[in-house]
């Protein structure tokens, strides 16, 4: 799975975070970011219920549906069991690393400094999460490859279609598309044709 998540994200170069206070359909919701190009999805420990909403969608979509804001080894064995394909946190979070590794799933933990970023490696993060990306834009990305050459970097926060391409450019395996594709409000209301236009108008711009 984990050869098989990080060949989807170079080939489609995109997921999608998921934060809202309502989700009224998350199979609907994933279909229409698929309809739009995405096809890697992260719903959030953020969004109440977010068990409750993979476990109905993980079963009947294709997308490759995941958990993020993961904190704790207890809530990484929740999502796993819920249907979740594989772990974000938001940090370098060495419980939910071990739970994802006995369950044999990829995880991609949060790191910002080059310290961070080598412990989630050697924690076995497949792509390690840069968050806050916004905090130092496209040109940190490219220096970290310097120390780190050919490590899978995966920015997130503040990642828009105006600015994707440029952390492509610096050498990303993917980014992390947020509110620009999928606005909480727009997913409370289930305005899903919407979310297609987005997601297709985010994918177009990578380049």
């Amino acid at each position: 799975m984990t050869t098989s998540l990080l060949d989807d994200l170079r080939a489609d170069r995109v997921l999608t975070v998921v934060r809202a206070p309502d989700l009224p359909d998350a199979a609907a919701l994933c279909r229409a970011l698929a309809a739009g190009g995405i096809r890697t999805v992260e719903l959030t420990f953020t969004t109440p219920g977010v068990l409750d909403h993979l476990e109905r969608a993980a079963t009947v979509v294709e997308t490759c549906l995941g958990v993020g804001t993961v904190r704790t080894s207890a809530q990484a064995r929740d999502a796993v069991n819920a249907g979740a394909r594989f772990l974000v946190t938001p940090d370098v979070n060495e419980d939910v690393a071990q739970t994802a590794r006995d369950f044999g799933i990829p995880v991609f933990l949060g790191a910002l400094t080059p310290t961070e970023v080598a412990r989630a490696a050697a924690l076995g993060s497949v792509a390690v999460k840069i968050f806050p990306a916004r905090a130092f834009g496209p040109g940190y990305l490219k220096d970290l490859h310097g120390p780190f050459p050919g490590l899978p970097l995966l920015p997130s926060g503040g990642v828009s279609e105006s600015n994707a391409h440029e952390f492509l450019d610096a050498g990303a395996v993917a980014v992390c598309a947020g509110t620009s594709v999928v606005p909480p409000a727009t997913v409370a209301a289930g305005d899903w044709a919407d979310i297609t236009t987005r997601a297709a108008r985010f994918v177009a711009a990578l380049g």
